[in-house]
């Protein structure tokens, strides 16, 4: 299976929601980026990247072409997206995408910071967010959550899945970037396993989620700066990204 790829029903087999996380095998990429790398600005061959994209999508189902992507710039913004965008150049700065166009799926690139996908099944709307520390922070996980209220979606019908990212034990930090989280988001405070400062983005976007009233969530217990079946930034720096994906029937 490419990239050992995991479709997780919604809140039933029927919902017709679809979520679905890679690790970094089963593609065509040479090392560093080795095997599954999805992401286009990390310094992989292009055609490599693309035939990467092609693979994951098509074990899933999906038509490569009907994959939205964004570029992703650790912010608050979020588009709101009916068809793929026509050229490379139209992919706009943002860190979450919202649709309500049945069978469109959207796609977060990560290799540390937490993918965040979104679905009321009921209302025919997906999100998937970006959330890496800063975006976090920043508010991204609720505009995103906005943004599919506006197209009819409610908090307590949303079903929310957080994929594999680095996990409060290991995500250190220097204590005043700590201080700083915590004060806009209590629930990111953490501590390493080593007894030293620390964030766990995961646990702060949970947090948020529940406030808003998305009671529906679970998170991946896959860590990536432990697992060696996925990319990770902070272990690597020069490494692939790994991709997640939301979409309806």
């Amino acid at each position: 299976m490419i990239g050992q790829l995991d479709a997780v029903p919604a809140a039933s087999p029927a919902s017709g929601a679809h979520f679905a996380f890679t690790d970094r095998w089963g593609g065509v990429s040479a090392a560093p980026y080795e095997e599954l790398n999805l992401g286009g600005a990390v310094g992989d061959d292009r055609d490599a990247v693309l035939r990467n994209r092609e693979l994951a999508a098509r074990e899933l189902g999906l038509e490569p072409a009907r994959v939205v992507w964004m570029n992703q710039v650790h912010g608050p913004d979020v588009a709101v997206v009916d068809g793929p965008w026509a050229t490379d150049a139209a992919v706009p700065s943002v860190d979450a995408l919202v649709t309500a166009r049945p069978g469109l799926a959207l796609a977060v690139l990560t290799a540390d910071c937490t993918p965040v996908l979104l679905a009321d099944p009921v209302a025919g709307v997906v999100a998937a967010a970006h959330a890496g520390r800063p975006g976090m922070v920043a508010g991204v996980v609720p505009a995103a959550v906005g943004a599919m209220v506006k197209l009819g979606a409610e908090p307590g019908r949303i079903v929310a899945r957080t994929g594999p990212a680095v996990c409060g034990r290991c995500y250190e930090v220097p204590a005043d970037m700590r201080a700083e989280v915590a004060e806009i988001e209590p629930a990111a405070y953490a501590e390493t396993s080593w007894g030293t400062p620390a964030v766990d983005v995961t646990a702060g976007v949970h947090a948020q989620l529940e406030r808003l009233g998305v009671h529906d969530r679970r998170a991946s217990p896959v860590c990536t700066l432990e697992s060696h079946d996925h990319f990770s930034y902070r272990r690597e720096r020069t490494t692939g990204r790994l991709a997640s994906y939301v979409w309806l029937d």
